[in-house]
């Protein structure tokens, strides 16, 4: 088995590079929970880059917004966000209700990965029995911010507003999202309101605020010294300066009411290094918000759930142990 070093927390001032280092002194796993999975082998990953959507078990199709969409400039698919909707198997109207995870695929804020990190993980996610739904937002060249965030919050309010009609729980509504998808997550779980009670739309008087959160692999910062430059350029512009970039560092506006969140990254990700889960995390530590982060040793940048991926495609079944805490899933008896 390989070895393991339990990160410890180091001052709160640390620079990037004394972080980065201790960070690359991990072997194999590094988590809250000291939790040691088997060796592991380096191979090369090529992450699948799908531009199509596979709405093969999606039941419906939602648009955010009826007409146009606030800021759309056409009349494209790719002006109207949109929510997939995928219900459990063998789920009954009279079940009581659950919790749901909406899905923010990844893409550098370019295009959307919505079948290995949108319509698989909505399949997984009903097979503990929830009900997923996998959101279309907006992206570059044609949206930059604050589009994305605002379709996020609107997908957010959208689902619990609707809650009654798909057998969804208003208090156990969360997101879970990829690389730049995860950024979007992280940003909606740091930037959110409790709605407008005197709103027109229904929806507009729902809360934005994720009830748990869930990051694969995902960009947190946009600031040196281990931003994601891409997704900070498709977002944000070619131009924009220091401050804008720190203003869309989700880690830098933790605070009590961010959500509990579950992170998972790969010390081997040259794509988006994980340097910017643990600074989310070390964020929500000092936050005193509860959390819980895996790094894996092996797994290049972009994997989804990580099917034959030793190690790395344990942590869905991570995940699921962390929503049975949380009371999203039922504990087993034993």
């Amino acid at each position: 088995m390989n070895d393991i070093l339990t990160l410890r927390p180091p001052t709160m001032h640390a620079p990037a590079t004394a972080l980065r280092h201790t960070w690359r002194c991990s072997a194999a796993l590094v988590c809250v929970l000291s939790h040691v999975i088997g060796p592991t082998s380096l191979r090369a990953q090529t992450p699948v880059a799908d531009r199509s959507y596979d709405p093969t078990a999606a039941t419906e199709t939602l648009a955010l917004w009826n007409g146009r969409a606030p800021y759309a400039v056409g009349d494209e698919p790719g002006d109207r966000p949109t929510l997939t909707v995928f219900r459990p198997f063998g789920r009954r109207p009279t079940d009581p209700p659950r919790g749901a995870v909406i899905v923010f695929p990844g893409g550098g804020y370019v295009f959307l990965a919505a079948n290995h990190e949108g319509r698989q993980v909505a399949n997984y996610l009903n097979s503990l029995g929830l009900t997923a739904f996998v959101l279309r937002y907006r992206v570059a060249p044609r949206y930059r911010d604050p589009v994305p965030m605002l379709d996020a919050q609107r997908a957010i309010r959208f689902v619990r507003a609707h809650a009654a009609e798909y057998g969804v729980r208003t208090d156990q509504i969360g997101v879970l999202g990829f690389s730049a998808g995860g950024h979007l997550a992280a940003t909606v779980a740091t930037r959110f309101d409790d709605g407008r009670a005197d709103a027109a739309d229904s929806v507009d008087r729902a809360a934005s605020r994720p009830d748990f959160l869930v990051l694969g692999y995902p960009v947190v910062s946009l600031s040196e010294p281990f931003a994601h430059r891409g997704s900070g350029e498709s977002l944000l512009g070619r131009d924009a300066t220091d401050r804008q970039r720190a203003e869309h560092s989700p880690e830098k506006y933790v605070t009590a009411r961010t959500p509990p969140s579950f992170l998972v990254h790969t010390d081997a990700d040259d794509g988006v290094p994980p340097e910017n889960s643990v600074a989310f995390y070390l964020a929500l530590r000092r936050a005193r918000v509860p959390a819980e982060l895996h790094v894996f040793a092996h797994g290049a940048h972009g994997l989804g759930l990580g099917s034959g991926e030793p190690g790395f495609e344990e942590w869905p079944h991570l995940m699921a142990i962390w929503l049975r805490g949380l009371g999203v899933l039922p504990v087993r008896s034993r």
